[in-house]
């Protein structure tokens, strides 16, 4: 049983699609790289809002890749990986790039810093995956709201895009160092790109799909999930065969999602 378990895990972790493979290997080396005691990684990347200025604005991107110790790092990573997993399988390795070191990350660290600054009048710091997480959550929330507007526990009727606030609320009150108004800046974020507004953060898929026509990043770059997937499947063009007429057959291989951003 070790063993099987063992190998799923494996064959898991090497059918990662390439932006997420690449973000936890940022997260791992990080960690590793915050063992050292000359160089305070830590506080050189966490976003500090009064650490804040023109130099220090590559705070908003590194703070998610930073956490405090190997649990933290551990738990962001389980937690963030099948989301970040399907996120990518969706929208594309450039979506997916673009996005998240651009409008799903500073979005959300500027919402933090102005309330900590300038409403609760404080200075602490954060770091970590969960804000990208709570996210996550928060656009899957609203698409299961869709299919699924409610959960019915006994006499309850509970609204299915509420249960990432129940999570964010029960983390607060089980891990202490963990950010309320990190995980809640996240979230609200998730909310508005779950309502069909990440289009609009979004760059255009036609600037997206030249950059990798041109730089032929599909056969470049593997386990590169294309931008047109309705043309050229999750991992590049699929292949078909040909049906008993000579005609075109059906697609084989692994084929990705249609969904285009937003409604």
């Amino acid at each position: 049983m070790p063993t099987f378990n063992f190998s799923r895990g494996k064959s898991y972790l090497l059918r990662l699609p390439l932006f997420t493979k690449a973000t936890l290997v940022i997260i791992v080396a990080c960690w590793a790289l915050g063992l050292q005691s000359v160089w305070d990684v830590q506080q050189w990347g966490a976003l500090i809002p009064e650490e804040m200025g023109i130099t220090t604005l590559y705070r908003i991107n590194t703070f998610p890749f930073i956490h405090q110790n190997i649990l933290h790092t551990i738990m962001n990573i389980l937690a963030l990986t099948p989301l970040l997993d399907r996120f990518e399988s969706e929208y594309g390795t450039l979506t997916s790039l673009a996005l998240f070191f651009g409008p799903l990350t500073t979005i959300p660290a500027i919402i933090y810093v102005i309330f900590e600054m300038f409403i609760l009048k404080g200075n602490t710091a954060v770091m970590g995956a969960s804000m990208w997480v709570f996210l996550l959550l928060g656009m899957e929330a609203i698409r299961t709201y869709r299919v699924n507007p409610s959960l019915v526990i006994g006499t309850w009727n509970i609204p299915t895009w509420t249960t990432p606030i129940v999570m964010v609320l029960c983390v607060a009150a089980l891990v202490p160092s963990s950010s309320l108004l990190g995980h809640f800046s996240g979230l609200v974020v998730g909310y508005v790109c779950g309502l069909g507004y990440l289009k609009l953060l979004a760059p255009p898929e036609k600037i997206l799909r030249w950059v990798e026509i041109k730089l032929n990043l599909m056969a470049r770059l593997p386990f590169y999930v294309s931008v047109d997937q309705k043309t050229y499947g999750r991992f590049g063009v699929l292949p078909s065969t040909g049906g008993p007429g000579g005609g075109p057959g059906v697609a084989m291989g692994l084929v990705g999602s249609t969904q285009r951003l937003g409604p």
